[in-house]
């Protein structure tokens, strides 16, 4: 059986992988440029070293990696081939978790190197633009020494860590105008309490279905879905994407069990996005960007609100005044804008919960009669 190490790098300039293993790295390199020489061009290593290493992987995990034929471009073995899938999948499928530990790591040592440093917990639904932020607000030169601790998970689960004490901010995602009587308004009410929670603006995006490339299926709602006996890829209990597809199954007037696969989910909108691409299933829910990262078809289904909610008491405490005033900058509104499926909105700024949540009304106090003031 061969196991897994893990190993992180502390330094300067450790790049922007998550999670790095020389291995898929140099069978990438070889697939690409179909030979040892460009492998090692691209790598900026040796010619040596590339061959040396690949005959100790081989000679270790007991397979070939790479064939020639006379005259012919270097190809991955099917070795090589599912070795490289495996590791793709692998990330795919623990993004989060491996986001969870790298954030860990970066903020034990970003307290370390800088005291002063302002470090924000904040416990989030999936999503592209909160990693994009994360890796701006850590930009060298950033007003304030923003370090942003996000940790994935279900949009329930977020606000849920937020009032037992876990996080500073939450972060999830509604459809826009969710109506009283929805799954929607029933599943975050009695999580949000007017008056102890504040909202602040962050983003609207796309969800929708993640297809095979030009939609082979013709699949454009969930009730094609259904009809077609399409392979359905879902997303874990307590996930507002969850939530989402729930909401649009009733309002088709479908049960869960009309989908193919309604059983089987994935954790983040890029695992998603990786198991339509990888032949695993025909079709999921998840961001208009996870599936244009990957080449895939994309069709819009809804448009949501993205917001990040906190306590009142923590509203103006100085690491989430500097998160509200990075939101707010130029380049960030910019960089966001340029996020398939993504627009800011109201980005940074403290929203009433009556008007990004509809399904709160606050009846105006009844004035007293005459004979009762008397």
């Amino acid at each position: 059986m061969h196991r897994v190490q893990l190993h992180y790098t502390l330094s300067r300039d450790a790049g922007t992988a998550l999670i790095r293993n020389p291995l898929p790295e140099l069978l990438q390199a070889v697939a690409e440029h179909g030979s040892i020489s460009g492998a090692a061009r691209a790598l900026d290593l040796s010619y040596r070293h590339v061959w040396g290493a690949l005959k100790r992987w081989e000679e270790q995990l007991g397979g070939e990696l790479i064939i020639w034929g006379k005259g012919q471009s270097a190809q991955l073995s099917e070795f090589g081939t599912k070795l490289l899938w495996a590791e793709r999948q692998a990330q795919a499928r623990l993004a989060p978790q491996i986001a969870a530990l790298h954030a860990d790591l970066e903020r034990a040592f970003a307290v370390a190197f800088d005291p002063q440093a302002h470090v924000l917990t904040l416990y989030a639904s999936h999503d592209d633009a909160l990693a994009a932020l994360r890796a701006h607000a850590a930009t060298p030169g950033r007003t304030g020494g923003l370090h942003l601790d996000i940790r994935f998970t279900g949009s329930v689960d977020a606000i849920r860590a937020l009032n037992e004490g876990r996080c500073t901010l939450a972060g999830f995602h509604t459809v826009e105008n969710a109506q009283a009587e929805s799954l929607t308004a029933r599943t975050y009410q009695p999580l949000l309490q007017p008056g102890l929670h504040k909202v602040i603006g962050f983003a609207q995006r796309t969800q929708g279905l993640i297809v095979a490339p030009g939609n082979p299926l013709q699949l454009n709602t969930l009730a094609d879905v259904a009809r077609t006996g399409a392979r359905f890829v879902n997303r874990p209990l307590g996930s507002g994407t969850r939530v989402l597809i729930d909401e649009l199954l009733a309002q088709d007037g479908l049960a869960p069990g009309a989908l193919t696969g309604y059983a089987s989910d994935e954790p983040s909108h890029t695992a998603v996005a990786q198991a339509v691409a990888a032949g695993a299933a025909d079709v999921g829910v998840g961001i208009e960007l996870a599936a244009r990262a990957r080449g895939l078809g994309f069709v819009p289904l809804v448009r949501e609100r993205y917001h990040l909610a906190c306590l009142k008491a923590s509203l103006d405490q100085p690491a989430t005044l500097a998160l509200r005033t990075l939101l707010q900058t130029p380049d960030w509104l910019q960089q966001m804008a340029g996020l398939p499926g993504y627009t800011p909105l109201r980005c940074g700024e403290v929203l009433a919960m009556s008007r990004v949540l509809p399904w709160w009304r606050f009846a105006k106090p009844k004035r007293a009669s005459r004979a009762q003031a008397v």
